[in-house]
């Protein structure tokens, strides 16, 4: 059985880098520069939504299907750098070529992790393997939109139109699991310079288990998962998180209806 891995990651602006990029001083202060470069973008775009290459990643968080078990945690420790988060993510894949599932992960994660990884110089050979080493991945690799090694669940729910994306907590209220618990992604530089990592992560690990959640309802309504093999999927989720004392669990459970 391939292992089955759901991915979400989270970002805040690379000070560093919006320095560099725009001339400002090093001792200019992070929040100065974060905020100098938002206001560039909102008077070029209308948005302070700032593109990816300048997008930090702090943090990965995954959910495991593998075998009998299933599992969530976010990847590295609190104080790891950025180069330390990524390289893990992509050394998983490389070690388990498992099948990858996102929602969005192919709008942002992805290519996120494409420019910092550029950036950082972290190899990822499987994860960038269109079928020169392995002539599987030539009918079905990571890196094809309409491939299924990667399946971004928005984007095939939308059938690949943008006007047609919805965001995952909505769908996930409707379907009856909990969708997001007091953070969103729009939250997280606020959280991040309070130095909330924590909270940061466990908010990416409850977005994950929100993906998973509704890839089992798709599986379910493409029939791949019988209604009883999809109760027993949802049992499993609820038993492993009830087994954890982390109140955002506690949370999550007290909201999954």
């Amino acid at each position: 059985m391939t292992p089955l891995l759901v991915f979400d990651i989270e970002t805040v602006p690379d000070a560093a880098g919006l320095a560099k990029l725009h001339g400002i001083a090093s001792e200019v202060p992070a929040e100065e520069v974060v905020e100098m470069a938002l206001q560039r973008r909102r008077q070029a775009s209308g948005t302070d939504f700032l593109p990816l290459h300048v997008h930090k990643v702090v943090a990965i968080s995954c959910a495991l299907r593998d075998g009998e078990a299933f599992r969530v945690w976010s990847l590295g420790h609190l104080e790891d750098p950025e180069p330390e988060l990524i390289r893990r993510f992509f050394d998983g894949i490389d070690k388990y070529s498992p099948q990858l599932v996102s929602w969005n992960g192919g709008g942002f994660d992805l290519p996120v992790l494409h420019y910092r990884a550029l950036i950082h110089g972290i190899q990822a050979p499987r994860y960038w393997d269109m079928g020169d080493d392995d002539r599987d991945f030539k009918w079905n690799n990571y890196i094809s939109r309409y491939h299924t090694r990667h399946l971004d669940l928005m984007d095939l729910l939308a059938l690949y139109q943008g006007r047609a994306a919805v965001g995952l907590d909505e769908l996930a209220k409707l379907i009856g699991f909990p969708g997001k618990l007091g953070m969103d992604g729009a939250r997280v530089w606020d959280s991040f310079r309070r130095g909330e990592l924590p909270a940061i992560r466990n908010y990416c690990e409850t977005d994950v288990v929100n993906t998973y959640l509704v890839y089992l309802r798709f599986q379910h309504m493409r029939g791949v998962l019988s209604s009883e093999q999809y109760g027993r999927e949802c049992a499993l989720v609820r038993e492993i998180l009830s087994q954890s004392a982390e109140p955002h669990w506690r949370e999550f459970l007290a909201a999954w209806a």
